[in-house]
């Protein structure tokens, strides 16, 4: 443990350095360097209370040992060792809390995402699925009090997407959704099914961090721009004008096609955006080959046998089968209570981490 006080030490000492030039006057005055010591002094101010709580635990742990050591009355005695028992569990509970708030951080976990939905395997019901799929995302970003914004959407005839591209802004959304990324596969009986069989179906999710005022530059040259009539909800205004536009980088192959906003203006600017943060994932990947592999990592080809979990309607399931978690409520995470799941996968990740951390 001692390498580790020696780390949240330097947190702390730099806490406070945080916390001393925050009333310096000059940096009062320059509003982006006082936004950015606010943010760090924010992300490492829950370490830093964690470990002046360790360490009144281990003063009084200390205190009571002592005591013990003195002529007590047999209550006090009893007394005292049943706190140092208790100690001695807070004193393991924090050592822990603190091992994982030292783990390496995904610089990500902090941005808003972009997420696209795909219908795959199994037709109008995987078309469906994905419908369902993003209601859940919805009511989840809900109860987060995250924003939920539709880029893109194309809808079947039935009902449902076979595409859906989704914006969420708010708190560490990243860090909750990342896990999203894959193939999901649904087992239950379509509507359109009269003889009541099971069918498995099957939607993919993709999920990528927003890089806001990215660091590049997409000339006119490398840009094909196509407008187009809106095919969504808008009235008349809507459907008799080229308000929707598709964006397409020509040296990357990136589309970006954005009708949500009311005027090509604001959906050109929008696309802008969304086309930077694609590009900027592309380029940050070093070559097409490395892109193409992180995205069929991320989202996988849809096919049945590719799955990161299963929804099972027949038996009110959810199973995840990177963890093996299984719960049988169903119908409470596809009405956005996806805690439990988000959770685990957190839970997970960290024990991997910190496995890693062992050897």
């Amino acid at each position: 443990m001692d390498e580790i006080f020696e780390k949240v030490q330097t947190l702390v000492d730099r806490y406070e350095e945080v916390s001393e030039m925050l009333s310096d006057p000059e940096v009062i005055g320059d509003t982006k360097r006082f936004m950015e010591l606010s943010k760090e002094e924010g992300s490492l101010r829950e370490t830093v209370d964690t470990f002046k709580r360790y360490q009144a635990v281990v003063t009084n742990l200390e205190e009571d040992k002592e005591m013990l050591k003195e002529k007590l009355d047999p209550e006090m005695e009893e007394l005292t060792k049943e706190e140092i028992k208790e100690l001695t569990s807070q004193k393991t509970d924090f050592e822990d809390q603190l091992k994982i708030m030292l783990l390496p951080k995904d610089p990500n976990d902090e941005k808003n995402i972009i997420m696209e939905i795909h219908g795959a395997a199994g037709g109008d019901e995987a078309a469906l699925f994905a419908g369902n799929l993003y209601e859940m995302y919805s009511r989840y970003a809900e109860k987060q009090g995250w924003k939920i914004q539709i880029i893109d959407e194309n809808r079947t005839e039935i009902g449902g997407y076979k595409e859906l591209v989704l914006m969420i802004q708010g708190d560490n959304v990243y860090s909750k959704l990342k896990f999203e990324n894959g193939a999901h596969r649904v087992q239950r009986v379509p509507e359109t099914e009269s003889a009541g069989r099971v069918h498995t179906s099957t939607a993919t999710v993709g999920v990528m961090p927003e890089y806001e005022d990215v660091d590049i530059k997409i000339e006119d040259k490398d840009l094909r721009v196509d407008v187009y009539r809106s095919s969504g909800a808008g009235g008349q205004h809507i459907n008799k004008t080229s308000s929707a536009v598709r964006m397409t980088h020509l040296p990357t192959g990136v589309v970006v096609a954005m009708q949500d906003e009311r005027s090509q203006q604001q959906n050109r600017a929008k696309a802008m955006e969304i086309l930077k943060t694609r590009v900027y994932n592309f380029y940050a990947s070093q070559n097409e080959a490395e892109y193409s592999e992180m995205r069929k990592t991320a989202v996988g080809t849809g096919d049945r046998s590719e799955r990161i979990r299963t929804y099972n309607y027949p038996q009110n399931r959810v199973t995840d089968h990177r963890i093996g978690l299984s719960l049988n409520k169903l119908d409470r995470i596809m009405n956005g209570e996806l805690e439990d799941v988000i959770d685990a996968l957190v839970i997970a990740d960290q024990a991997a981490k910190l496995e890693e951390l062992k050897n």
